[in-house]
């Protein structure tokens, strides 16, 4: 709409927006104060807000995706060479149980052990005895299979490999019949009753990330669902690609509903470190030099003003100059107003020159 644009009937501008009734005043009135009527208010739909002070919640909404708990992954290797002589596991994603068989070895080296404890053991030395018994530990061997040894008097060409943990298989890298050494690594277990989920927030978004932060989440997947978590790690470096910050989020998961590589929205609660006065977003008119307000001073009385504005969440937006809290401002048909306060007050500049003048 063309502030510009006046006529001295109601009607429409050039662009077919109504005119604003304009009415004279005594001269009393502030510069830039535009007077409207109760039946043009109601026409315009004007609707008026308050400016409240309190703790301006920052959510930030991104998304994630759920993985495993790094904590909770378990690496085997064995400390031997060897080959794999049988594979009792599988697949990825199989159920492990603590103490449960996954694969046997044979091993020169346990082997060669197992025949040093023997012999220590017939020669009843029990400084070699106790040594033997140490290499074999070293060597992996738990002190059930050690035992049974010393009782049978049997080498085992054949040693089992036990899970030490519950979890699920993360990582499979061995088939029957391969040669491993002790820097392949055999398979993982990994456990899910609690997941991360990484996120990624944009760069401008990075400062307000504290670890600690309250975090909720939904999945697709399971709809009707919150989970509640908390930041857990912000890493050190955006990517340079997509401008944006990594941050790791903990969940609880007992019932193993969240399963890794699941899709994940979270709403990332950030608060400011005070209170802040702040008004509706919609209420901002913002332009190229400045954003402004149209304040509501009562009895169809309106007056645009300049504001600093600070942070934005959701739909409030941090106001740092320009208001006061409880003052009220326009959230509707402010941009009709705030054209003609402008002009008013150009006009108000360019009589009281032309006023000061007369009366020298």
């Amino acid at each position: 709409m063309d502030a510009n644009y006046r006529r001295d009937e109601p009607g429409k501008s050039p662009m077919g927006m109504d005119l604003v009734p304009v009415y004279a005043d005594d001269g009393s009135t502030e510069d830039g104060v535009v007077k409207i009527s109760p039946t043009v208010e109601n026409n315009l739909g004007v609707r008026v807000s308050t400016v409240k002070k309190g703790i301006l919640d920052r959510t930030i909404n991104t998304v994630g995706y759920v993985s495993f708990d790094e904590e909770k992954i378990f690496h085997i290797h064995t400390r031997v060479e060897g080959w794999v002589e049988r594979l009792h596991v599988k697949s990825v994603g199989e159920t492990v149980k603590k103490g449960q068989k996954l694969f046997e070895l044979y091993s020169p080296d346990l082997v060669n052990a197992q025949e040093e404890l023997l012999t220590a053991l017939k020669s009843q030395n029990n400084i070699l005895i106790s040594a033997s018994r140490s290499r074999l530990r070293f060597l992996g061997i738990g002190d059930t299979q050690i035992e049974r040894l010393e009782k049978n008097r049997k080498v085992r060409q054949r040693i089992d490999i036990f899970s030490e943990h519950d979890g699920f298989l993360n990582e499979l890298n061995i088939r029957e019949g391969m040669f491993i050494k002790p820097a392949t690594d055999v398979l993982s277990i990994g456990q899910i009753d609690t997941v991360w989920v990484i996120a990624e927030v944009f760069e401008q978004q990075s400062g307000w990330i504290k670890t600690g932060q309250h975090v909720d989440m939904t999945v697709g997947a399971l709809p009707g669902v919150t989970w509640n978590g908390s930041v857990d790690y912000i890493y050190p470096v955006l990517d340079a690609s997509t401008r944006t910050l990594r941050v790791r989020v903990r969940f609880e998961n007992q019932k193993e509903q969240l399963k890794p590589n699941m899709y994940a929205r979270l709403d990332i609660h950030a608060e400011t470190a005070k209170e802040t006065l702040f008004i509706p977003r919609e209420a901002v008119i913002r332009s190229g030099r400045m954003d402004r307000v149209v304040k509501s001073l009562g009895e169809g009385r309106y007056l645009s003003v300049a504001v600093k504005t600070g942070i934005e969440s959701d739909n409030a937006v941090e106001i740092l100059e320009g208001l006061q809290a409880n003052e009220k401002i326009v959230t509707s048909a402010q941009f009709l107003i705030d054209s003609e306060s402008s002009l008013t007050a150009s006009f108000e500049r360019m009589r009281k020159p032309s006023s000061e003048s007369g009366d020298m």
